[in-house]
């Protein structure tokens, strides 16, 4: 069973139109990466999932058509964490966790203890402002964030950029755990192809606002001519 789904999905700022009609399916508890070079529309199709940009076609979540209203996509069970992580830098690690559990009532030291256990460093410094923490623990919790939402599905912009490879590979784990344990799907964009691909099901390769290629991983990585024409290794 498809737990989002995008027909022809165009988006635009402005007059400059960015999705051409994307197409994707993303399954229940389903990691699936998006591909493409700078300026593919990659970010963009996460923003036309979560409602923060001009949209048209049809988006369906758990059957339902998906609302414009970022507010009303969020209490659906829909996380994102956008490229730069966007945690608030002069909160504490505490205070952001319980902001990401503004949807809900009750259970929230519950699911701050979770989140802990995929990332001891944050139990560390749960009480030390976001905006001193390192590249990596920013990335943590942001991820923490979004999982006191309890999120069906998690929208995840660019994860591993400018982290160290043992910071990506713990954020990685925690995501196979997190999709394991909760049957949460994960719709990730990402810039390293071999990285996502060794962890996606399924992966989209955009281009220009198109698809121009999607499959399984072990297929995209077992032909030569798309990983060189598009996955850039």
């Amino acid at each position: 069973m498809s737990r989002l789904e995008l027909r022809n999905v165009e988006a635009r700022y402005g007059p400059v139109k960015v999705l051409h009609g994307v197409s994707l399916t993303v399954g229940d508890g389903e990691l699936v990466a998006v591909l493409g070079a700078n300026g593919a529309g990659k970010t963009t199709t996460l923003r036309a999932i979560s409602g923060t940009v001009r949209r048209s076609g049809d988006l369906v979540f758990d059957g339902k058509a998906l609302s414009r209203r970022t507010e009303v996509t969020a209490r659906a069970g829909i996380a994102h964490v956008p490229e730069g992580r966007g945690t608030f830098s002069d909160l504490s690690v505490w205070e952001n966790l319980r902001l990401g559990a503004y949807t809900r009532r009750g259970g929230i030291k519950e699911d701050a203890q979770r989140v802990f256990s995929f990332f001891p460093r944050l139990e560390a410094r749960r009480n030390q402002q976001a905006g001193t923490l390192s590249g990596g623990e920013q990335q943590m919790l942001a991820l923490g964030r979004a999982m006191m939402a309890r999120p069906k599905l998690l929208l995840l912009d660019e994860p591993s950029l400018g982290l160290a490879p043992i910071v990506v590979t713990e954020i990685f784990g925690a995501l196979e755990r997190m999709k394991g344990e909760d049957g949460m799907s994960v719709l990730v964009v990402e810039q390293n192809a071999n990285l996502a691909l060794a962890h996606a099901a399924r992966a989209y390769v955009l281009e220009v606002g198109n698809v121009v290629v999607d499959g399984t991983s072990d297929e995209l990585r077992a032909n030569e001519s798309i990983r060189k024409s598009y996955l850039g290794y």
